[in-house]
């Protein structure tokens, strides 16, 4: 496995992790995980990159070795850590990004918001959430304040061998060696107590359990969709042939096809034999989808 470090960064409110692969003399490349996900699982890509490449991989706020904040998190926080993260590693010169799932979400909003500082995306299964409506308001704001009175907890499990089993049974293309690799950094001890007074034993996931409380404000579809039609770089839309994401949309007929409208220049690949974590199932073909990508 090609070797990666850790740098640090520090913001007014949060300390963020920042794995780097590569030369540091090499184009830059942001590599932007998702939810519940963090920066080590890129692994199985960077392994297959041909080319060399100085990469920045951050851990958002809450995940893995960046500082877990024991409160609600709120998704535009990422997107300023982002600004900051880009300003401190690439304050000058466009930018190369590469999300998945929420990271794709973050750095499709990014291109749009600050089109002048993004050269290329690739956004792998980061499409935007299901659409909602506002009658479905009341609903989410009671769930909100139950999280309040009541926050989320973590699952725990027995050992790392365990949540490695775990992976596996919701993963059918997720191979055992790579499940091992991936229970060293998507879990961690949980032998620590929260703000809240909750307690957490044996191996849990790596992210804060405020991550699993929802927030109080709805997903407007049209503000990413605003948002999206300020691009102005190429898009590369990137999909797990059997994910679950695809199957979702499935159900919503035209609304791929509408979100793809947005983007004045978009096209979209497709990898067989992977689901939504499609850089673990397939990580050569990723590699190469993104590297023919962005040149």
């Amino acid at each position: 496995m090609k070797p990666s470090r850790s740098e640090f960064l520090d913001l007014p409110d949060v300390r963020l992790h920042i794995r780097r692969w590569g030369n540091p003399e090499a184009p830059m490349l942001f590599l932007l995980h998702g939810w519940m996900d963090v920066s080590a699982s890129f692994q199985f890509v960077v392994d297959e990159l041909a080319r060399d490449w100085n990469i920045v991989a951050p851990d958002w706020r809450g995940f893995g070795q960046s500082e877990w904040l024991n409160r609600p998190y709120f998704f535009a926080e990422h997107l300023g850590d982002m600004e900051a993260i880009v300003d401190r590693y690439a304050p000058e010169g466009k930018l190369r990004l590469v999300g998945h799932s929420m990271g794709g979400i973050l750095s499709c909003l990014y291109a749009g918001i600050r089109p002048e500082r993004v050269e290329s995306v690739v956004s792998l299964e980061g499409f935007g959430i299901a659409p909602t409506t506002p009658e479905m308001a009341p609903e989410r704001y009671q769930q909100w304040l139950g999280a309040l009175k009541k926050p989320p907890r973590m699952h725990a499990y027995a050992d790392r061998a365990a949540f490695a089993r775990r992976l596996l049974h919701s993963d059918r293309f997720l191979t055992a060696e790579r499940a091992e690799f991936l229970a060293k950094h998507l879990a961690r001890v949980g032998d620590g107590e929260n703000r809240a007074g909750l307690r957490h034993h044996g191996i849990i996931w790596n992210g804060d359990p405020w991550h699993k409380a929802p927030a109080p404000y709805l997903f407007r579809l049209e503000e990413s969709m605003a948002i999206w039609k300020q691009i102005t770089c190429p898009v590369l839309w990137v999909a797990g042939r059997q994910s679950w994401v695809i199957r979702d949309f499935g159900q919503r007929p035209g609304d791929w096809e509408a979100r793809q409208a947005c983007f004045a220049n978009v096209r979209e690949e497709w990898v067989e034999e992977a689901d939504h974590m499609l850089h673990h199932d397939q990580p050569a073909e990723v590699a190469r989808i993104v590297e023919a990508f962005i040149g």
